[in-house]
């Protein structure tokens, strides 16, 4: 699982940060900064819902950001998935809603 969110996290920073020409985001990048795998690790093992939404929520409202938004048929589609992983209420129900939307931004990049 905390693969999966640090993936998801990755992808979103990279959609909103990487520029072509220059040196691609990667996992240990400082613009990570909270959102690695050892955090994620932390936030699972004490069953933080909140905390875990939060990160990967920051992370896609950035990407949110650099595809204009919910207004254009990308973002639309982003928004639907980010507000489909923020009505998880379980870590068992985390699954789907982050490898939808890991699967969608990948496709996006």
């Amino acid at each position: 699982m905390e693969l999966l969110l640090e993936t998801v996290a990755l992808y979103s920073l990279k959609l909103a940060y990487e520029t072509e020409g220059h040196s691609p985001i990667l996992r240990d990048d400082p613009l990570m900064g909270g959102c690695d795998r050892e955090v994620f690790e932390l936030l699972i093992r004490r069953g933080d819902m909140a905390g875990i939404q939060g990160e990967i929520g920051r992370c896609l409202d950035l990407a949110l950001g650099a595809v204009g938004g919910v207004a254009t048929v990308l973002g639309w589609e982003l928004g639907r998935l980010a507000e489909n992983f923020g009505f998880v209420l379980t870590m068992e129900g985390l699954e789907a809603p982050l490898t939808a939307l890991k699967s969608y931004l990948q496709d996006i990049q």
